[in-house]
């Protein structure tokens, strides 16, 4: 990887079609490489799982029609070769930056990115949906599914490969297997996938049989009869057939993913068939730069890195990281405490209790509605389960949680991680819905801590004091700044400021910390003293603080969620029930999507900086004046 800054093949690419003009295909591939580490180590992004398909980008762009197939990418975060070969070269320094390119395959951003994706396991199900919709309006064009052997544990992609198979026409599925999602890939399907991988020269064999068995001569009907069943055994002993077969696809591979002239003359002989295809590549996250081929869990996601060492800076301590070591302590203490979590062991900080605990450490995979069901049933047995899950991947658990849980009335502890805004992954990865879903059900206590002292004790609460299934929301990151003057009750919810103003100021979650500094800057500035109102949980919302808050002429909410079904919401409904006659103000996320940007500059745009929230009150309570 040793082109240097000109970059001369892929500035010659407006459109996948200026890839036949390209004759050193592999040089091309190497800019690709050399353009990938340049853009991750100064914006951060998915570093390892883009280099790994360099090569697999390059051969559908140039063997499939740019204008006519389409290509779906699952999860997506591995599209960044996808877009320098679709006249984004240009902007591919502004991907993961407000105003930016997505990071992520974006429909609003070009006609290659037909579907926007970000959570895993969609793209076999999105693209069959395209591919019929190609066959009612007699189109003779080809869908490809890209999807990786992680995703692949996801049962969404089975539920597409089920209906897949029967398909008649051009659409192919693309298993990229590199032996990994984040961590390392686990379950019957890894294996399963590991066994075909070892199966020397399985397509080789295969078709060689294939040929000598249609050798034998037809002597009449009852002499075919015989034959074919004879064919059918021999098949079966000389050989077996894949599980894709058996859903119905053409099964290839496994290939050499990296190997270019092999993937293209592969992807061509494809193109003369018209039947569901199933083609299964073997790639190696972080090729190309040996850091990353070194440690591909480490440089997956990262916030940036110097390219020429691959040195990061030293993690800060973080929510994570003092979830997973409470969460260690508390399995000390008792022998019923599970951890659950999906493919994201790493991030969730469950890492030393894998290590500490591993009859209890449960990593399922990509399969979010199967980890809260299993963790229903491990409580229905008698056990204490803790669900680490991010929370935009727990979106798509949510039946799971009311029939699984809720309504079974099992003890079960969600941990869920990266509430709020999350930063540059833009609109898919915003921890933004789950207060509003969780606040919908029935029975679901919510702790929200602020700081890391308040996370350990509200954990320890969650799984020795409360006796039904709870959840607590924390923040991806740091702590924001904590007030001296503050400390911790353990209640459901603290008083700060005087008690005596006419302003009240609520709030919870990490947005405590900027109020703080807002109530800090009034008082400095006007020395007009307000009263906060910090909720420690928020649902359900404490009678007593309900009470509080009639006495005020005016009330503020600040909270890191949308506002449509939100607390604030939640507050406000019962304040108005009790004949509050005093002045309502809600600021949170407006009814529209997060997309890429800083999460400091996330928190300002809607006003929940300290700046924002100090601007508010005043504005507020001076127009009266």
């Amino acid at each position: 990887m040793n082109t240097g800054e000109n970059f001369e093949n892929l500035k010659r690419i407006s459109t996948p079609d200026d890839l036949k003009n390209i004759e050193d295909l592999n040089r091309l591939c190497d800019e690709i490489r050399e353009k990938i580490v340049s853009i991750v180590s100064e914006n951060g992004g998915h570093l390892a799982s883009n280099l790994g398909v360099v090569e697999l980008s390059v051969a559908l762009n140039k063997i499939f029609s740019g204008s006519e197939d389409r290509i779906i990418w699952d999860v997506g975060h591995q599209c960044y070769a996808q877009k320098m070969l679709t006249g984004r070269f240009n902007r591919i320094d502004t991907i993961r930056t407000e105003g930016g390119i997505s990071g992520f395959p974006n429909k609003s951003e070009s006609e290659y990115d037909v579907f926007t994706t970000g959570h895993s396991s969609t793209s076999i199900s999105s693209a069959l949906g395209l591919a019929y919709s190609n066959e009612i309006n007699d189109k003779n064009a080809y869908t490809i599914a890209v999807i990786g052997d992680g995703a692949l544990t996801g049962g969404l992609a089975y539920e597409g490969l089920n209906n897949a198979g029967k398909f008649k026409k051009n659409f192919i599925v693309i298993l990229n297997d590199n032996k990994m999602s984040i961590s390392r890939n686990v379950g019957a399907i890894s294996r399963y996938l590991t066994y075909i991988r070892i199966r020397p020269s399985y397509t080789k064999i295969k078709g060689k049989m294939e040929v000598l068995l249609n050798k034998i001569p037809v002597l009449g009907f009852v002499t075919l009869y015989i034959l074919k069943k004879v064919k059918s055994v021999f098949k079966g002993l000389l050989y077996d057939k894949t599980l894709f077969e058996d859903m119905g696809f053409l099964y290839y591979g496994p290939i050499d993913g990296h190997d270019l002239n092999k993937l293209i003359e592969v992807f061509k002989r494809i193109k003369e068939l018209s039947r569901p295809v199933f083609v299964h590549i073997v790639t190696t996250k972080g090729k190309g730069y040996k850091f990353a081929e070194k440690n591909p869990k480490q440089f997956h996601g990262v916030s940036g890195f110097n390219a020429e060492t691959g040195s990061r800076d030293s993690a800060k301590e973080s929510f994570s990281s003092v979830f997973g070591e409470e969460v260690c302590q508390i399995a000390q203490k008792n022998g019923k405490i599970c951890a659950i979590t999906a493919a994201m062991k790493s991030g969730t900080g469950l890492g030393d209790f894998s290590k500490k605990y591993k009859n209890r450490f449960f990593d399922v995979g990509i399969a979010e509605e199967h980890a809260v069901t299993f963790a229903g049933g491990l409580a229905a047995g008698g056990m204490l389960p803790i669900v680490a899950i991010y929370s935009s991947f727990l979106q798509r658990a949510y039946d799971q949680i009311i029939h699984d849980v809720a309504v079974q009335n099992t003890k079960v502890v969600f941990a869920i991680d990266r509430a709020g805004f999350t930063g540059n992954d833009g609109e898919n990865h915003q921890g933004l819905f789950d207060c509003a879903f969780l606040n919908s059900i029935p029975g679901m206590k919510i702790f929200v801590p602020a700081f890391f002292d308040e996370l350990r004790y509200m954990l320890n609460l969650a799984v020795f004091d409360y006796d039904k299934f709870s959840a607590i929301r924390y923040p991806r990151g740091s702590e924001f700044y904590k007030p001296a003057y503050f400390k911790y009750s353990g209640n459901d919810f603290d008083i700060i400021g005087d008690k005596e103003s006419d302003i009240l100021a609520i709030t919870y979650g990490r947005i405590f910390s900027n109020v703080c500094l807002a109530y800090e800057e009034i008082l400095n500035e006007t020395q007009k003293e307000i009263c906060i109102l910090k909720l420690n949980v928020i649902k359900p919302i404490s009678n007593n603080a309900i009470d509080m808050g009639l006495k005020y002429k005016y009330i503020f909410i600040f909270e890191e969620s949308y506002k449509s079904g939100g607390i604030g919401e939640s507050f406000g409904k019962k304040l108005l029930e009790r004949g509050f006659n005093g002045k309502f103000f809600h600021v949170g996320v407006d009814d529209k999507f997060v997309g890429c940007a800083k999460v400091e500059d996330q928190i300002k745009k809607f006003h929940l900086d300290s700046i924002g929230i100090k601007d508010k009150i005043l504005m507020e309570i001076g127009k009266e004046k």
